[in-house]
């Protein structure tokens, strides 16, 4: 379980494959503090922990994760999104995120509002889930709240704390980006259907 708040942007520093599977090495300011088996959300994936060494870390992508997430993207030299797990006991400053990701969308459209920055992205395909005016949404694993939502797109508003802290600072348009959908919301979507 994670909160949707950044802890550290890593590098990809070399990727290999093994049969369907990727491994990534990945060079960051907490990869020496993470542990073997420790769960860290990756651009909003949760990826287990399988080596530690020298302020680089490993984690594992299957071919399930790959085709569902902008991880397949990566390339040496990357930037991504790190997040460490919930300990029972901290503040939640952002929302529940479980580090599954439920579609990509692309960003469609990135408008500099004098102070802060609005991202537009168009979602893949149709979903089902509910997007909410005010609403929360993770993109690339950062908590965010929508400025506006339809079926098939939606908006972000970015303040410049998030902008430099994440790798909003490198997104481009027609990159394709991480989402997941509101843990409450799906739940109180598919608890409506059966009724």
């Amino acid at each position: 379980m994670f909160t949707g708040i950044i802890e550290s942007i890593g590098e990809v520093l070399k990727i290999e494959e093994e049969g369907t599977n990727k491994h990534f090495f990945i060079r960051s300011a907490i990869s020496d503090d993470l542990k073997i088996d420790q769960s860290v959300a990756h651009n909003g994936v949760c990826l287990t922990v399988v080596e530690v060494t020298n302020q680089v870390h490993v984690v594992t992508a299957i071919e399930e994760t790959l085709q569902v997430s902008n991880l397949n993207d990566l390339s040496i030299g990357s930037k991504i999104n790190l997040e460490r797990c919930l300990r029972v006991g901290d503040r939640i400053d952002g929302h529940f995120v479980q580090g599954h990701v439920d579609a990509t969308a692309i960003c469609k459209d990135i408008k500099n509002e004098n102070g802060s920055w609005r991202f537009y992205f168009g979602l893949q395909t149709e979903t089902n889930q509910v997007l909410i005016r005010k609403g929360s949404i993770t993109i690339n694993g950062v908590s965010l709240t929508l400025v506006d939502a339809e079926l098939d797109h939606f908006s972000v508003a970015i303040i410049p704390y998030t902008f430099e802290n994440t790798v909003f600072q490198q997104l481009q348009k027609n990159e394709f980006v991480n989402i997941e959908f509101d843990m409450l919301g799906k739940y109180m979507q598919r608890f409506a259907k059966k009724y």
